[in-house]
């Protein structure tokens, strides 16, 4: 009973430890670059002690392996130390990194089945259904996320209400002007090779978000290799006409790796 309890114990610790271990070995990175300071600063005095009782006991200037053979002991600690705090900073951001590219490889293979399921989608049903389906879809977004007067945006691009359905923020705008970004953007796409989804907010008169400089779109060879807005007329809760603003192609995590 003893030895299961231990098993037990030891299992929640390193379920813990790797779920948590990014922020426990930066933890340890900071706290070992304090010490290794600390560390080093404690042993100095004692290092220019002994080599100045080694120049009197030798009456003379001490080479430079002299000093080195000398002083180094009192400096083996912190030398450990910043070795160990080291470790822990590239061990930090090695598993980042790793988690990083294996979420990279989830979103890519998630995007990949949503494009493969809207296409099956359009081909099963018909460009009409599929458009209804669409429409369902915002009008249920706006219902979990109605309008409120103190939320509404404005960009000073016009007075139609608007609904941008990535970030669900309501603004007024028009309809002309947001094609218009889209051509924008889409010259920038071009030139630049990939552009960022704060890139078409800032552009849409919207301030950007967390995720707005991480996620974006690249040029590549899809069908919907250009930035197109798709929109749909919904009644908001209150009763005003809006209109629903989503991407065709929605941003990717990976749209700056263009190898």
């Amino acid at each position: 009973m003893k030895k299961e309890l231990i098993k037990q114990t030891f299992r929640t610790f390193g379920k813990v430890f790797k779920k948590n271990s990014p922020t426990i070995l930066t933890g340890l990175g900071v706290a070992g670059l304090v010490s290794t300071t600390v560390m080093a600063v404690r042993a100095t005095p004692k290092a220019l002690q002994v080599l100045e009782m080694e120049r009197e006991n030798k009456n003379r200037a001490l080479t430079r392996m002299e000093v080195v053979k000398t002083a180094y002991p009192y400096y083996i600690p912190p030398i450990l130390m910043g070795a160990a705090t080291t470790g822990c900073i590239i061990g930090a951001n090695s598993i980042n990194l790793k988690r990083n590219a294996a979420l990279a490889s989830a979103y890519s293979l998630t995007e990949a089945s949503l494009k493969e399921y809207k296409h099956k989608v359009k081909e099963t049903l018909g460009e009409k259904k599929e458009r209804e389906i669409r429409d369902e879809i915002a009008a249920d977004r706006m219902e979990k996320n109605p309008v409120d007067d103190n939320q509404v945006i404005s960009t000073g691009n016009g007075d139609t209400l608007c609904y941008e359905a990535t970030s669900g923020r309501y603004f007024k705008s028009d309809i002309e002007k947001i094609r218009r970004v889209e051509n924008i953007v889409n010259r920038r796409l071009l030139q630049d090779d990939f552009v960022s989804l704060n890139e078409v907010y800032d552009h849409m008169g919207l301030d950007g978000t967390k995720m707005g400089d991480e996620i974006g779109w690249q040029v590549d060879q899809d069908d919907y290799a250009l930035i197109t807005f798709e929109f749909s007329s919904q009644i908001s809760k209150d009763g005003q006409p809006c209109l629903v603003v989503d991407f065709k192609r929605p941003p990717r995590y990976d749209y700056m790796d263009l190898l």
